[in-house]
C-alpha cells in the first residue's frame, strides 16, 4: 500500500506478531518417530558417551600399556609393532599392490575412505533412513568394516608375538668392561655379528647378559653349540675360551 510521498510498508507473514517462548514441539502425535533435541535426544547420546568412557578407562586400568626398552638403532633385527587400532594399515602395506612404489596408493586409499566418511553426511543427503535404500552407502560401509576387521586379524595372527616380547622386554643394565680380556677376545671372534657389541642379541642371537649358565656350560655351547647356533663357533685356545666363558658368565645384573 502508499502512503505519503512514495513511502511503501512490505508485511512479511513469515515473522510472527506474538514471539512464543523456546518450547519443544509436542510430539506425542508421533510416539516412537522422533523427539525433541533438547534435553530428550541430547540426555542419551550423553548417557550411552559415558558408559563407553567409563568401559574405556576400566580396560586401560586392567591391561595398561605395555613398556619396552629403549629404541637401539643397532638392532635391526627388531620389529615393530603398531597399535591395534593401527594393524589393518600394517597388514594392508605388506601385500604388493600397497607396498614398494605402490606405497603412495596403500596411504592414499585409506586417507580417501576416512575422509569420505566425514563427508558421507554432506554428500548423501538423501530423506532415506534404512539401509535397504541406501545401497551404495550401505555397500561400501560393509565393505569397509569387513575389510578393517579382516585386516586386523591377519596381522595379529600371523605376528611372532613371542619373539616380540623378547626383543622389547626391558632388560637389566650390565655394566660390560670392554677393556677387559674376556670382551677382546669376543670382539675378535664370530660371536659379535651376531650377538653385536655391547652383547645385547639380535633378530638371530639371544642376548649374552645375565645368562643362566655357568662358565663351563658356556664353553660347551661355543664348541658343540646350542639350539640354533652352530658348533665350533669359537677359533682360539682353550686359555682365551675359558677367559671368553668367565667373562660372559660374569655379566649379571645389579639387581
Amino acid at each position: 500500500m502508499h502512503r505519503g510521498k512514495g513511502m511503501k510498508f512490505v508485511g512479511d507473514s513469515r515473522v510472527p506478531a506474538n514471539r512464543k517462548p523456546n518450547i519443544p514441539k509436542d510430539y506425542s502425535e508421533y510416539p516412537g518417530k522422533t523427539e525433541a533435541f533438547w534435553p530428550n535426544f541430547l540426555l542419551k547420546e550423553w548417557m550411552v558417551g559415558a558408559v563407553f568412557l567409563v568401559g574405556f578407562l576400566c580396560l586401560t586400568i586392567a591391561h595398561p600399556s605395555p613398556l619396552e626398552r629403549i629404541a637401539d638403532p643397532t638392532d635391526t633385527g627388531y620389529i615393530p609393532m603398531p597399535d591395534w587400532y593401527f594393524l589393518f594399515l600394517y597388514e594392508m602395506l605388506k601385500y604388493s599392490y600397497a607396498s614398494g612404489p605402490y606405497n603412495l596408493i596403500g596411504l592414499v586409499i585409506p586417507g580417501i575412505a576416512f575422509v569420505g566418511l566425514l563427508l558421507a553426511p554432506f554428500i548423501d543427503r538423501g530423506p532415506e533412513r534404512r539401509p535397504l535404500k541406501r545401497p551404495l552407502a550401505t555397500g561400501f560401509m560393509l565393505l569397509a568394516v569387513s575389510a578393517v576387521f579382516y585386516l586386523t586379524w591377519e596381522a595379529a595372527a600371523h605376528h611372532d608375538w613371542k619373539k616380540a616380547a623378547e626383543q622389547g622386554a626391558i632388560r637389566p643394565q650390565v655394566t660390560i668392561d670392554k677393556n677387559s680380556d674376556g670382551y677382546k677376545i669376543f670382539s675378535k671372534q664370530t660371536c659379535i655379528t651376531c650377538h653385536g657389541d655391547n652383547l645385547q642379541g639380535g633378530a638371530v642371537a639371544p642376548a649374552l647378559t645375565n645368562v643362566p649358565f655357568n662358565a663351563a656350560k658356556i664353553e660347551d655351547i661355543a664348541q658343540h653349540g646350542y639350539q640354533k647356533m652352530p658348533p665350533n663357533q669359537f677359533k682360539g685356545s682353550k686359555a682365551d675360551l675359558k677367559k671368553l666363558a668367565d667373562f660372559i658368565a660374569g655379566l649379571k645384573s645389579n639387581k
